[in-house]
């Protein structure tokens, strides 16, 4: 008899728990988490952080700041993360949402999750990944977020539906709190860095699952 889809993630998300524990991953306030979850597509964490604190020396470290903003400047602080120029533009957009629709971050924050997520993936270039990680981690809402590594950690473990069936799917697993989703993406980013990047499948805790 085959393993469901959603066995296979609670044992997924049960070892990974075993064995990370807690782990503090990706802190800062609701504006910082919104920034990186936009300078963080396609580069390193760590060029995200350099860029962090250059926005952060330069005074446009929110979504207040950047609404105001020149774009060279922007592009400027932000150069390490690659693709500055469209991250820029990105930022600026996604700054004009939260000001012109909201009146800033702090009123979103009573927004239902279903209305602040359409919002953010009608701002161009927030796909659904850079939209659940802002909910899941910027407003701590149960929004979970699908990546290249939870996605990889699944396949490798035999769930086969495919990559928009997962964020339900996940969802319908775990218990309804925000940091049981922020802990449970966190373990699987740092196992598939750690185990799947490095193509230490001898020694994957998660191989017998695939069956």
């Amino acid at each position: 008899m085959s393993v469901s889809s959603s066995v296979r993630v609670q044992r997924i998300v049960r070892l990974l728990a075993g064995h990370y524990g807690e782990i503090a991953w990706w802190p800062g306030d609701t504006d910082v988490v919104m920034i990186g979850a936009i300078l963080t597509q396609q580069t390193r964490w760590e060029n995200v952080e350099r860029a962090l604190h250059e926005l952060q020396k330069r005074g446009l470290n929110s979504m207040h700041s950047l609404y105001s903003a020149g774009k060279q400047d922007i592009e400027d602080a932000i150069r390490c993360t690659g693709f500055y120029r469209v991250k820029a533009q990105r930022l600026q957009s996604l700054a004009s949402h939260v000001t012109e629709s909201y009146g800033g971050v702090d009123r979103m924050s009573h927004i239902p999750t279903e209305i602040l997520r359409a919002g953010l993936l009608n701002v161009k270039g927030i796909g659904d990944e850079t939209a659940d990680s802002i909910l899941c981690y910027g407003f701590l809402r149960t929004s979970f977020v699908i990546d290249a590594y939870t996605e990889r950690i699944v396949r490798c473990t035999g769930v086969k539906d495919k990559r928009q069936e997962l964020k339900p799917l996940f969802e319908k697993v775990l218990t309804c709190d925000p940091k049981v989703y922020r802990q449970t993406h966190a373990h699987m980013v740092e196992y598939a860095k750690e185990y799947c990047g490095k193509k230490r499948c001898s020694e994957c805790i998660l191989v017998n699952l695939n069956g």
